[in-house]
């Protein structure tokens, strides 16, 4: 049994007191993962019965982890005894840095950001785990903004190796190193990203369940053909009506929407009237028992009155994953276009963040330039749509005989 101590690495230079404000999986998660990296962590949340049950889903954790040899018991106990459970926001005061994972809300994560601040010290990293919104202006709730970054991990914390890293316009270059430093001796993939909305994962990603939308509302396929298009052809382990009902329609569709109005109503990022509908019927997905597929109380799935299936040489399923496929390489090299991150963090977000089977942009140099402006300007041909404009860094790699890597 490989022993979980051996991958502790010296916190003397780095962060050996952690705050987590909210104790909901998220917040759970990331505990987790910073008290089996060695640090003392104190779990804020103001209801005593949310503690109570993290507290327990840990208790659980750990023993499966036992049952599955990943930990023995000296460690399970190391790591609960490094998590204290408390409901007073001046208990963290003593934390090198804070992670907020608390309700998607700006006003009500800047209202907890400048409470905080009387308690920790001047050199006390407050940081926020959101997955779209401005880092930039949740730091504006603070005395001294620069303290403050975005560190997004992706659920569930313990077993997703990336976290994005994202500091704001005001974030000291200290800040920055430090919690990359710290995040990467918690044994986690870092990519750096701009303070934009989406970040890298949430703003390359929206083509995968976009795309596939526009093409079942076109009445081309079905959702358990495109599903099959992605997983038989592309390799994905989920196709994306299958993703939508397991991150849940209305935090999916909500997440979409969000990015959509923050770039100012950008085409690319339009959202869907079907998935809006499916919200607001209760449709949610595996939550619900019911999405674009139906779930049984074991979470069996079932398809909903539709029915096909592709094989690999089926003429329409190469269509649906190419379509696809090209929308999210337009998306990622946009990103790149705009410094939004490396082309190295970008791809290592994708398949790291979200498990894509390759990355956006290596999968790009697979298909070469040629092929993803041509795809870029077909679509744009038949729809004239903004929405399908290519990027100006594709066509610029084109020209030049460039790839990415």
């Amino acid at each position: 049994m490989e022993n979980q101590k051996s991958k502790i690495v010296n916190q003397q230079s780095l962060i050996k007191f952690v705050g987590i404000i909210g104790s909901g999986t998220m917040g759970a998660g990331i505990a987790q993962v910073a008290a089996t990296a060695g640090c003392s962590v104190k779990i804020y949340d103001t209801k005593t019965e949310a503690l109570e049950k993290a507290k327990a889903d840990l208790e659980k954790i750990m023993d499966r982890l036992i049952e599955k040899e990943k930990i023995d018991s000296e460690e399970k106990k190391r790591i609960q005894n490094n998590i204290q459970y408390v409901n007073s926001l001046k208990e963290l005061k003593n934390s090198d840095l804070t992670i907020e994972a608390i309700v998607e809300n700006l006003e009500v994560k800047k209202n907890v950001f400048s409470t905080l601040e009387k308690f920790v010290s001047d050199d006390c990293i407050i940081a926020s785990n959101t997955s779209s919104l401005s880092i930039a202006s949740i730091a504006s709730a603070l005395k001294n903004p620069e303290r403050c970054i975005g560190i997004h991990f992706f659920n569930p914390a313990p077993l997703m190796k990336l976290v994005e890293v994202i500091p704001a316009i005001q974030t000291s270059e200290k800040t920055l190193q430090q919690s990359i430093e710290t995040i990467k001796n918690w044994q986690k993939t870092v990519a750096v990203a701009k303070d934009t909305p989406g970040f890298i994962v949430n703003r390359v990603a929206r083509p995968f369940y976009g795309e596939a939308l526009r093409i079942y509302e076109e009445g081309i396929a079905s959702f358990v053909e495109i599903d099959s298009a992605m997983k038989e052809i592309g390799n994905f382990k989920m196709g994306p009506f299958e993703l939508m009902d397991f991150i849940g329609n209305d935090v999916n569709y909500t997440v979409t929407e969000t990015v959509f109005e923050a770039f100012y109503f950008d085409p690319r990022y339009k959202p869907s009237f079907t998935q809006k509908r499916f919200a607001e019927a209760g449709y949610l997905g595996r939550k619900s028992g019911k999405g674009y597929y139906n779930y049984s109380e074991n979470g069996e799935m079932s398809v909903r009155a539709q029915s096909g299936t592709f094989s690999k040489e089926n003429v329409a399923a190469e269509y649906i994953f190419e379509r696809i496929l090209v929308m999210l390489i337009n998306e990622a090299a946009d990103a790149l276009f705009w410094n939004i991150a490396s082309a190295e963090d970008i791809d290592n977000a994708m398949t790291k963040g979200v498990n894509y089977p390759k990355g956006l942009l290596a999968w790009a140099d697979e298909k070469g330039m040629d092929w993803c402006v041509k795809k870029m300007d077909e679509l744009y041909n038949i729809y004239h749509e903004d929405r399908y404009r290519c990027s100006p860094l594709l066509r610029k790699m084109n020209l030049e005989s460039k790839n990415f890597f």
